[in-house]
């Protein structure tokens, strides 16, 4: 559909049409002539693909060899008159076939009665079929394609896109003449309508081009968006070569390059995934992405893998499509469709002007006599909110002049303050940000931020590109801004705006990713870009220092909640140290919620709000406490079984038989647990005595236990192996888990509470799900010797391709007297229940687990002693755990 300087010459090496009539002709099974035909036509074709041809030779060359085929196989029948042709349409129509497209075909006829054909038309499209074309066909009178057209988006466009293969060319013609737009769908209706359409079809792709696995067709920057540009040029100025194009102003040649280069890659992309799969292919899953990146070439490095490589470049190449695309449409929206209309225009300063609600240049020398304007522009669209958008004309000058933002440009006083002001604006600087990336110019301001467009992590934990998480993460800092925010993120909402200066939150967010792909620790190399960006913009060395340390440390907060225990005294005061003050935690704390939600949606939940907040919280405490002073832990659990016994006379609970109960749980009980969880299960085990089954309660989050997630607190007698049988019975339940603290009374009773999330994430709520759940669990673990084997559940595709190897970290928590076991394995069905067996075997106590699922990953930490109590401590006995857990994960 594109027009541009390539043109296509037919190769006869592809197809010999004299040889191939010459061996038809002696052949008695046209059919098998015909296959073999097409057999060897794919073959070449896959050859020459293999070996690097130009991917626009084999697109066109193979709809050529069809033309020829087809037109062969139509002097197969003989037709009454000419009143009949044979039109390829669709992307047939513009000459591109892929190994496996779709062969649209109008079998145009002059005359409504098609009684005179009916047997020619039936026995060719048959043969079609017979030879194994994948032929999509419609037989329509002119009458027919002129009414089915005006009535029908999808099909004026497919017979904007024709040529004549065989019969009269004058029907075709005629066709045009009836459909041009003074008839019907004119310029403005047609590209209004086809608009529409883009619109809705990016919104089913999330209005994204980062997608993990894109559908390089239809995602926005695909092969559509290419296409969309042709349709509406085509309908407006009729069938054009390249140079009318141009003339008319609608492309130049710098923006058709770009183009035509993105089509061939996707193109390459596309044949490859035809080839690959035997079939029809638009979708780049994980399952074929690797295979493209080694099939074009690309091999892994230490710094990145050639799947990493391959779709960096990938998107790039679909990034400057869907920027032209937007781009293209707009300008043709307010050139040519809105010449007449003469829109308000309010000045701004010399340089720019407000027309029509959008910021234009107010001549086109503007950022060539003051290369500052490339950055004031987006400055004065922060300050003024009313503004929509960066008129198309100006977007496509900005586009032209980014080579001007070079070293001497950013070393320039002037424009660092330009960028440092529009930090400081107060407007909505994330909006701004990603105008900046979309033309170009964020990347050439911040070269390092450049080098990390179209990044992308390989696996199902980071679903964007560096750049685009980095964008996604400010935005989120701009929803906490706003009203909205404090409903979803209430202490991140209320945070923010305490935050002295909100312009180091900004760069600190921009920076903390930013040393991705280049080797090393990611968040030591982006702490030294950071320094130096601050240092260069003229930041205090107070403040350059807070934000290096917030790039250096944006993960400590998350790791600290979610793999260490945050109900210990001690992490809290060693957290504390490591924060050194409010101000650096409120900072952090924000840094963090934004960069979790902003990394995959489904990270975010109610736990892991519940698990930062209380980390927040207690922080927060020990140093308003000071950092001198450590948290006490007998005072802590003795404060802690006060509240509680409090809280139980106020519900007319027995005090002395709640102390009697309490003598066997000792004092790790009362640090583990806020005092109203230790009246919660107190009731229960009181209400409960003296029956012998499991005492199961199930909670939903409450205010007063707001974990954030479904609390199940199980009391039963402690026996081998039950950890692994209540993982096993959640796995069946549908159920996962997300953090177990297990506890053992002196008595062998044991105080076991998990916190779970059904399959979406979500707490369970529901009483009547509620008491499934606790039946079910009651019933499982009755009888030690029924215990549930382990549960499998089909992994998805998805899950199946990422290849995680298993590694164990054993560390020794000296202030408690145990062991930690960090493990990273592939997730998988029954993984805690299978790590739960491998803990009995080797007669290991678990006193505590933090689970986290990342994607295709498992990060889990458990906290272990042997049966006696004690850490493990011997290196023999370390290594032999190490080694069976990895056996057995990752078989």
């Amino acid at each position: 559909m594109l027009l541009h300087h390539y043109r296509f010459v037919p190769d006869e090496t592809l197809f010999d049409a004299s040889a191939f009539r010459e061996a038809l002709a002696a052949s008695r099974t046209p059919i098998r002539v015909f296959k073999d035909a097409l057999r060897d036509l794919q073959e070449r074709l896959d050859a020459r693909f293999r070996a690097g041809s130009d991917i626009r030779d084999l697109v066109h060359g193979r709809a050529w060899c069809l033309d020829q085929l087809l037109r062969i196989a139509w002097e197969r029948y003989d037709w009454p008159d000419d009143g009949i042709a044979l039109l390829a349409v669709g992307g047939y129509g513009r000459g591109e076939l892929h190994p496996y497209s779709d062969i649209d075909l109008l079998l145009l006829l002059e005359r409504d009665d098609d009684t005179a054909y009916r047997e020619g038309l039936t026995g060719f499209i048959t043969f079609l079929w017979d030879i194994g074309l994948e032929i999509g066909h419609s037989v329509r009178s002119l009458a027919d394609c002129e009414r089915e057209a005006r009535a029908d988006l999808t099909v004026i466009t497919n017979l904007l896109e024709s040529r004549t293969l065989a019969g009269p060319e004058h029907l075709r013609e005629t066709m045009r003449a009836r459909l041009a737009s003074e008839a019907m769908w004119p310029s403005d209706a047609f590209f209004e309508a086809k608009w529409q359409e883009q619109i809705a079809r990016h919104y089913r792709y999330n209005n994204s081009e980062y997608h993990l696995e894109p559908n390089i067709k239809s995602s926005p920057g695909g092969l559509r968006d290419i296409q969309m540009i042709g349709w509406v040029a085509k309908r407006h100025f009729g069938e054009l070569r390249y140079e009318d194009v141009v003339a008319q102003g609608f492309m130049n040649d710098a923006e058709l390059r770009i183009l035509s280069q993105g089509q061939a890659f996707l193109w390459q992309v596309r044949y490859a995934l035809h080839m690959l799969n035997g079939r029809a292919e638009d979708r780049l899953l994980f399952d074929h992405q690797r295979a493209i990146a080694e099939l074009f070439g690309y091999r892994d490095t230490p710094e990145r893998l050639a799947i990493e490589q391959f779709m960096k470049r990938y998107y790039r190449h679909v990034t400057a499509l869907a920027g032209l695309n937007d781009m293209l449409l707009q300008h043709f929206d307010e050139v040519i469709l809105r010449a007449h209309e003469t829109p308000d225009i309010t000045p701004l300063n010399a340089r720019f002007e407000i027309r029509g609600g959008y910021i234009q240049v107010r001549h086109a020398s503007v950022f060539r006599q003051r290369p500052g304007a490339l950055l004031e522009l987006f400055l004065l669209m922060a300050q003024h909110p009313e503004i929509e958008g960066v008129r198309a004309e100006t977007i496509r000058l900005i586009r032209d002049h980014r080579h001007l933002i070079d070293e001497s440009f950013r070393d320039d006083l002037r424009h660092q303050s330009l960028f440092m002001e529009l930090l400081r604006s107060g407007g909505n600087i994330p909006r701004q940000l990603r105008r900046m990336n979309r033309y170009g110019i964020l990347g050439k301001y911040l070269p390092e931020f450049g080098q990390a467009v179209g990044l992308m992590q390989h696996d199902l934990f980071h679903l964007y590109t560096v750049d685009a998480h980095t964008l996604r993460l400010l935005k989120f800092v701009q929803r906490f801004r706003e009203p909205e925010g404090h409903e979803d993120f209430p202490v991140a909402a209320t945070l923010v705006h305490q935050l002295p200066k909100l312009e180091l939150l900004w760069i600190a967010g921009l920076y903390h990713d930013i040393g991705k792909g280049r080797g090393g620790d990611h968040s030591e190399l982006g702490a030294i870009d950071a320094t130096a960006f601050c240092e260069r913009h003229g930041l205090s060395p107070r403040d350059t220092r807070l934000v290096a340390w917030l790039v250096e440390h944006h993960l400590l907060m998350s790791k600290t909640a979610q793999k260490r225990d945050i109900s210990d005294p001690d992490v809290i005061h060693e957290f504390a140290l490591a924060m050194r003050d409010e101000v650096h935690l409120d900072y952090l704390y924000v840094l963090t919620v934004a960069d979790i939600t902003a990394t995959n949606p489904s990270l975010w939940n109610g736990w892991r709000a519940a698990l930062l907040r209380q980390l927040h919280t207690e922080t927060k405490r020990a140093l308003r406490r000071g950092l001198d002073h450590a948290i006490d832990r007998e005072e802590w659990a003795r404060e802690s079984r006060e509240e509680a016994r409090g809280l139980l006379s106020t519900v007319g609970i027995d005090t002395a038989s709640a102390d009697a109960l309490w003598a066997s749980f000792g004092d790790d009980y009362f640090l583990q647990y806020a005092p109203s969880e230790i009246v919660w299960q107190t009731q229960g085990i009181l209400a409960h005595q003296p029956s012998e089954l499991p005492l199961i309660l199930a909670n939903a989050p409450t205010e007063d236990m707001a974990d954030g997630g479904t609390k199940v607190f199980i009391h039963t007698r402690s026996v081998n192996d039950l950890f692994a049988a209540t993982a096993a019975a959640m796995e069946q339940l549908g159920l996962s888990i997300h953090d177990a603290r297990i506890a053992t009374s002196s008595n062998d009773w044991t105080l076991n509470t998990f916190i779970v999330l059904d399959d979406d994430g979500e707490p369970i709520r529901d009483p009547q799900r509620l008491e499934e759940i606790r039946h079910h669990l009651v019933e499982e673990l009755d009888d030690p010797a029924d215990y549930p084997r382990i549960v499998t559940r089909h992994t998805s595709r998805q899950l199946k391709h990422f290849k995680v190897p298993t590694r164990v970290v054993i560390e020794q928590d000296t202030a408690n007297a145990r062991t930690i076991v960090e493990l990273t394995a592939p997730d998988r069905p029954g993984l805690l229940a299978r790590v739960g067996r491998i803990f009995m075997e080797q007669d290991i106590a678990l006193s505590a687990a933090k689970i986290a699922t990342l994607g295709e990953r498992v990060e889990d930490v458990f906290f272990i002693t042997d049966k006696a109590g004690e850490p493990l401590t011997d290196p023999e006995r370390q290594a032999r755990l190490r080694e069976r857990l990895c056996e057995t994960l990752d078989v």
